[in-house]
């Protein structure tokens, strides 16, 4: 059959009437192919869009890792932002983004790449797009230098490590002093492999490698710097996807909170966002992760120069910090994982602070968030998008509230 791709989908493939799904195609175009179910299997693209470009990754067929290195990149710039404002739209918000920041080539610094025994030895990289099937990712466009570098050795670790039934799962993470690598989907280390593990890491560069649950050897503590405080990160804390957005997010909280003397961090991780205010603002981190509040605190002790930081664990799913509880602050940074934060906002709303800085990795969440803000009175005084995961569908989003 034949069919006029209409527009993309929030996950990047084509759409057409239907729905149908056709992938890594572009609006505009009309492509061929064998439908099943609702989507296009293997489809020819009879009339290419003017937005199309031949992608500069050779493994790009058959790696799953990106979905948009076909389409220019100042298409995917605008749809990204597109993507934003439609969904604000359908909240009754109406604005402009103030900037786009996209990250370089090969800066991605954090990554869950994958393993698996072979004939010939092991293969580690991404899946293929809908497929369980590891595919190389050797060249690949997006992966920071030091991980790329690290694949043989991944590699080396699967083949004599790995089953032949399973696969592994390695947490990738490069850090200021170093890469830190976690496994899963190995048997619990005994002492035997523990020192084959510890041999391997240290003969590969790992800072640190961690299996399971279990932290097998440490030849250098992972830290990362935030504002002023080295913090050390704990095996699989989250942390920004590249140093470039990351700094693109910190200036723009910065920016939105900018005289503010006592700040909330809500969902605060390590501190990467509200750390940097603490050379101007005291700082009161909210988050769940009592590992992650522990290095914080750890960091912050070894550092002078900056004003007070003070801890809470706590649910804010289960349990959100109340308004009645914030009378102290002047101001919010919050960034919630994908569900966004619903019942914490609410709270925020309520709230006497005037300015409230808002992270977000769903446009969706963010913008039904935002709607609370703004029915009690808050505005949005600029937004801005970042792209950390260049030629994926992925988009993260910053935004400076206020109450006048």
């Amino acid at each position: 059959m034949e069919i006029i791709i209409d527009r993309l989908g929030h996950l990047g493939d084509g759409l057409a009437a239907g729905p149908i799904f056709v992938d890594r195609t572009l609006p505009g175009e009309v492509v061929s192919g064998l439908l099943v179910g609702d989507r296009i299997e293997n489809p020819r693209i009879i009339m290419p869009s003017e937005n199309r470009i031949a992608s500069q990754c050779t493994a790009y067929k058959r790696c799953g890792g990106c979905s948009l290195h076909h389409a220019h990149p100042d298409f995917v710039a605008h749809w990204k932002q597109e993507v934003v404002l439609r969904a604000l739209s359908a909240q009754g918000i109406n604005v402009q983004t103030q900037a786009l920041h996209t990250s370089p080539e090969n800066s991605r610094r954090r990554a869950k790449l994958s393993g698996t025994r072979t004939k010939k030895g092991a293969t580690v990289g991404f899946f293929g797009k809908s497929s369980v099937t590891i595919q190389s990712i050797e060249p690949c466009k997006i992966l920071a230098p030091a991980i790329l570098d690290l694949v043989p050795a991944l590699e080396g670790f699967t083949a004599k490590f790995g089953s032949r039934k399973g696969q592994l799962g390695f947490f990738v993470l490069v850090t200021d002093t170093g890469i830190d690598v976690a496994v899963d989907g190995l048997e619990p280390p005994n002492q035997k492999n523990l020192a084959a593990f510890a041999q391997w890491a240290g003969l590969s560069g790992v800072a640190r490698l961690s299996v399971g649950a279990e932290t097998v050897c440490e030849h250098q503590t992972p830290s990362m710097t935030f504002g002023a405080v080295n913090v050390s990160i704990p095996p699989r804390a989250f942390t920004q996807a590249t140093t470039h957005g990351e700094v693109a997010l910190q200036g723009a909280v910065a920016r939105a909170l900018d005289g503010a003397k006592s700040v909330i961090d809500l969902f605060s991780g390590v501190g990467t966002l509200g750390l940097p205010l603490t050379f101007k603002a005291k700082l009161h981190c909210v988050e769940s992760d009592p590992k992650l509040l522990d290095a914080l605190v750890y960091g912050v002790r070894h550092t002078q120069g900056i004003k007070k930081v003070t801890i809470e664990a706590r649910d804010l799913f289960r349990n959100p910090v109340y308004h009645t509880d914030m009378k102290s602050f002047d101001a919010a940074v919050i960034d919630p994982p994908r569900a966004g934060a619903e019942q914490q906002v609410r709270q925020l709303a309520q709230s006497q602070m005037h300015n409230i800085a808002m992270v977000s990795c769903n446009p969706v969440t963010f913008a039904r968030d935002a709607r609370i803000l703004c029915e009690t009175g808050f505005k949005i005084r600029w937004l801005e998008v970042v792209d950390q995961f260049r030629w994926s569908s992925h988009i993260e989003i910053v935004a400076s509230f206020f109450k006048d």
